[in-house]
């Protein structure tokens, strides 16, 4: 598979304060922990790790908000036993996660981040996971079941540019000639990048997250 190296700039699209991805990271490891989670997802026998999980949990509330917690969890736990009490674990905190990320991403606040492995991994460690949490995304925002005007949307600005960014992403690798300093500058882009883009996507799709009923009740009320 062909690679993209991770000091593609993104700077030129987008615009984003540097300073909230701090106050971010530290919400995010205030909620759920990536190693404990991820140890989770392995005992119980998934085949998503915590990255991909996450990345998934906020397309699928950016698309279906409240009802996305059943079928995000059916997804990740796919395959595996539910009677097995390790699956339980898992679920328990997977239903955390849920939680924290649908208030973060309600709230539209500095307070979200992306699921990640910490600082102490190495850059290829970590550029992997954000491969991942980006394939974990677009697994729910692009698959299944689409409606006509769903499709149009994704086809559009600016949602369809933030599509063929991540798909890039997935394939992002480290530039092994590149010097530490320059390739935590570029890590910590792309993860602000895809932070702030994640924010635009549920504010993008937010007509999609009401509830049927009242849609009807709106309607009823302008006759």
């Amino acid at each position: 598979m062909a690679h993209r190296d991770i000091t593609w700039d993104y700077a030129d699209r987008w615009q984003y304060p540097a300073s909230n991805l701090e106050l971010a990271n530290g919400a995010m490891r205030d909620t759920v922990d990536h190693y404990e989670l991820d140890a989770a997802l392995r005992r119980c026998g998934s085949s998503w790790n915590a990255s991909q999980a996450h990345g998934l949990v906020c397309s699928r509330l950016a698309l279906c908000g409240a009802e996305a917690l059943d079928r995000w969890l059916a997804q990740v736990l796919e395959d595996t036993d539910p009677n097995n009490a390790l699956r339980q674990e898992c679920a328990a905190k997977l239903r955390q996660l849920h939680d924290d990320t649908e208030r973060q991403l309600a709230e539209l606040g500095s307070e979200f981040n992306l699921l990640l492995p910490d600082e102490s991994e190495s850059p290829a460690v970590r550029t992997e996971a954000m491969a991942q949490w980006c394939e974990g995304f677009l697994n729910g925002l692009v698959l299944g079941v689409q409606g006509d005007v769903l499709k149009k949307r994704l086809a559009g600005e600016p949602l369809n540019d933030i599509i063929r960014d991540m798909l890039e992403i997935t394939r992002a690798e480290v530039d092994e000639d590149a010097d530490d300093e320059s390739t935590e500058v570029a890590f910590v882009e792309l993860q602000e990048y895809l932070r702030v883009v994640t924010q635009l996507v549920y504010e993008e799709l937010a007509e999609f997250r009401q509830p049927p009923a009242v849609t009807n009740r709106s309607s009823n009320q302008m006759h």
